[in-house]
């Protein structure tokens, strides 16, 4: 028994070093009919692969599916894992534009609004719950994780560059983030066959670094769409914020057939590379949550030497929550970023007291931190607050300290760069939502392989 026990312990050991590879396709053409073969080819064949894959579903292209009584796509999709795509994906207005007007909680009730009957749709017409969502391109918006958890979505999977942090998936607004993996977020191009092999060069030159690290994840990212065109059709339709009726709707050029066939083979010949790597597993995006399980330890002290950032795997909101004697709880960012009034250097301490007994009534009520903590009729930032309670002796005056937020350097800092989709109005900037993006930066930390 005693032996058994080990061997398991060892395997267990052994799969954990492994890096996990994910699949992925944007499901999301529902004007081509050619698509929807597509989608069909992609899912059969990884199945007899063996290979689940994750197909984030466009609400309306999962209609249009139903509409056309393909019921073979259906099911063959639905034997795999089902994600979220949006609404209808690039008819405007799109997330990120209708987000930029909005703070979180009015920006969350909106995306639920807008999202929420369309996940319904995906998973009545597939008959299992979304395991994922992703956005249409680069059209992010922060307030998507209050409205994803109340919508019963645990993970977020794409790749887009509106938080940096390490190439590996992190904990963003109490969701599970798998996005902007750079280097490590690799897949064949299908419109360039010979490049074949720098794509697995590159994939096992990942794999490797990633080992040495301890483990990780590296994605690989397609559309069905791709497998039978040679241009996107949103750009066709829908190119900078225009709206198309669908009764005008045109079709994307088509790949030949000959054209078609290579783009499988290609990408059937990187999957079996994948499948041939001794050091790599072949995950879904369902299992995510089993492998990043996410963990609040206790807060050992000191904390924030040089500036306020996660750390001890813990979130910043964790570390304050902590530090306010109400546990390892969760809780979102401000809604908006606060100052300091108060010039006295220190604060007597009953007003302290007074203060910090405000602020965890605050946290508790409303699931949330405040943007700025009152001392009589003026105010610290939220920062200058976090800071000054880490470093409290507990006796006499409390000592104003000026905190520094380390973990908005995560956060994108170019507005126009981020959300430069096609899709997008010309010249839309997304400047306010990455500043929300950094407000909500208090609960975010890496993830860590279980």
């Amino acid at each position: 028994m005693r032996l058994t026990l080990l061997l398991l312990i060892l395997l267990s050991s052994l799969s954990a070093q492994k890096v996990k590879w994910i699949v992925w396709f944007d499901t999301e053409d529902f004007i081509l009919p050619a698509s929807d073969d597509a989608a069909l080819r992609l899912a059969r064949e990884l199945e007899k692969l063996n290979v689940r894959a994750t197909f984030k579903v466009v609400a309306e292209k999962a209609r249009v599916l139903e509409q056309r009584g393909r019921w073979d796509v259906i099911q063959a999709l639905a034997r795999h894992d089902i994600g979220y795509h949006s609404e209808n994906h690039s008819v405007p207005p799109t997330p990120s534009v209708y987000l930029s007007r909005m703070g979180m909680l009015e920006g969350a009730a909106e995306f639920v609004r807008r999202e929420g009957p369309g996940n319904r749709e995906v998973e009545r017409i597939f008959g299992r719950r979304s395991s994922t969502y992703g956005q249409p391109g680069n059209s992010w918006g922060p307030q998507s994780t209050i409205a994803l958890r109340r919508m019963g979505i645990p993970t977020y999977v794409d790749e887009a560059g509106h938080i940096v942090m390490g190439n590996q998936p992190f904990w963003y607004g109490g969701i599970l983030h798998v996005t902007n993996l750079g280097p490590n977020a690799i897949r064949a191009e299908l419109k360039r066959p010979e490049r074949l092999p720098a794509a697995l060069v590159a994939f096992d030159a990942a794999v490797s670094k990633l080992k040495q690290q301890g483990g990780g994840i590296v994605q690989t990212i397609y559309h069905p769409t791709e497998f039978v065109t040679t241009e996107f059709w949103d750009a066709v339709n829908f190119k900078h914020g225009r709206y198309t009726a669908p009764e005008s709707y045109q079709l994307p050029k088509q790949r030949t057939a000959a054209e078609v066939e290579e783009a499988f083979q290609t990408f059937l010949g990187f999957v079996r590379h994948v499948l041939a790597h001794p050091d790599v597993e072949v995950t879904s995006v369902d299992r995510l949550p089993t492998l990043y399980v996410e963990e609040t330890p206790k807060l050992r002290q000191p904390v924030w030497r040089e500036g306020i950032q996660f750390e001890q795997g813990l979130t910043a909101a964790e570390i304050l929550t902590q530090l306010l004697g109400l546990g390892p709880v969760y809780v979102d960012g401000p809604e908006r970023r606060g100052v300091t009034t108060y010039r006295e250097g220190q604060v007597e301490r009953t007003l302290w007291q007074r203060a910090v007994a405000d602020v965890r009534h605050f946290v508790e009520s409303e699931k949330r931190l405040p943007a700025e903590v009152w001392l009589g009729a003026e105010t610290l930032s939220l920062a200058d607050f976090a800071m000054t309670l880490a470093r409290d002796g507990g006796e006499g005056p409390a000592r104003i300290e000026r905190g520094t937020l380390l973990f908005e350097r995560h956060i994108a800092n170019d507005g126009r760069k981020e959300f430069n989709w096609v899709i997008h109005p010309p010249g839309f900037d997304g400047s306010a939502l990455l500043e929300l993006g950094r407000l909500q930066a208090w609960t975010l930390k890496p993830a860590r392989l279980r």
